[in-house]
């Protein structure tokens, strides 16, 4: 069984991402297991291929090994489509003809207790006639889950239990290109991980994954969802926030070293100001030791300026 770490190649890692990288190859080591990187580029209009080479460059230089060759989503469109089809064989896929703007003003509507973007259902009873309408139109049609209003609880190793409304997400876009949560829960199974740590601001999707799994007879792999990085104004870290990314923090004097044993500490891994390297990190690692707060970190130079936030 394996971890992995599955970015986006839209552009540079920042500190944010380096630490969840660490975690989770850190995790996946120390609890015997194997791990592994994923490549999350559907979407080929911002995806590139010298993006993906520097996330690994940045990765290795950590001191972050993975097994086998890097899996890239482009190019396994036929298991998602085998899953949508099996999906649509149990009676659980509708042809979605809502405009952007019109989902926007579905997900504002008063809905309870529910996830960002839940999405209310409004095709799901479209008429014979109303689907030809909009193919009229010239409408291309997304596909969507029938939940069936499903509500799902997961267990988190940082949050305790988190139970979700699962609502009618998306499987496949309108342009032909499989959804995110359809293609993580095939491949986190094809790829034997039972193990998944990634940033919080992804818990509120572990529902609608696991009902994936559920419905398509997966497994559910263990979650730790790490609190995020935050920027000065309280903000999910981003590259506006200054000097984020490796390379800009090793052209501003630092070792990737260093990131390692920033992350270790911010993580409550080690006391502060101690060197540790990433197979140092390894051995001493004890997930029942980490931080479960937040961090705030200072743009113009966040490996020495920075607080735990209190959640």
């Amino acid at each position: 069984m394996s971890g992995r770490f599955a970015p986006s190649p839209t552009g540079a890692l920042h500190l944010g991402n380096l630490r969840t990288a660490i975690l989770a190859a850190a995790s996946a080591r120390a609890g015997g297991r194997g791990f592994l990187v994923r490549m999350e580029d559907l979407d080929r209009v911002t995806a590139r291929p010298e993006h993906e080479a520097g996330q690994l460059a940045d990765l290795a230089a950590l001191g972050i090994t993975w097994a086998g060759p890097v899996v890239r989503q482009s190019e396994r469109f036929d298991r998602y489509e085998a899953a949508i089809a099996r999906l649509a064989a149990d009676g659980r896929v509708y042809e979605c003809y809502c405009t952007r703007r019109e989902i926007r003003e579905a997900a504002s509507a008063p809905h309870g207790a529910v996830p960002d973007g839940f999405y209310p259902g409004t095709c799901r009873t479209l008429t014979a006639a109303q689907r030809a309408a909009h193919r009229r139109e010239g409408r291309p049609a997304a596909l969507r889950l029938d939940a069936g209003g499903m509500e799902v609880a997961v267990h988190d190793e940082c949050f305790g239990e988190y139970r979700g409304v699962v609502d009618d997400v998306v499987l496949r876009r309108n342009d032909g290109v499989p959804a995110y949560n359809l293609a993580v829960v095939v491949d986190d199974a094809a790829q034997g991980v039972d193990e998944v740590c990634r940033g919080d601001d992804l818990l509120e999707s572990s529902p609608r994954q696991a009902a994936l799994q559920q419905l398509l007879g997966l497994p559910t792999p263990r979650w730790i969802h790490l609190p995020l990085v935050l920027g000065p104004d309280g903000s999910r870290l981003a590259k506006r926030h200054g000097a984020v990314t490796l390379g800009e923090l090793v052209a501003g004097g630092y070792r990737p070293a260093d990131v390692v044993a920033w992350a270790a500490e911010t993580m409550g891994l080690s006391d502060p100001g101690e060197s540790c390297t990433f197979e140092g990190l390894v051995a001493r690692f004890d997930l029942a030791r980490l931080d479960r707060r937040a961090v705030r970190v200072d743009g113009t130079d966040p490996l020495r300026t920075w607080q735990h936030v209190e959640p």
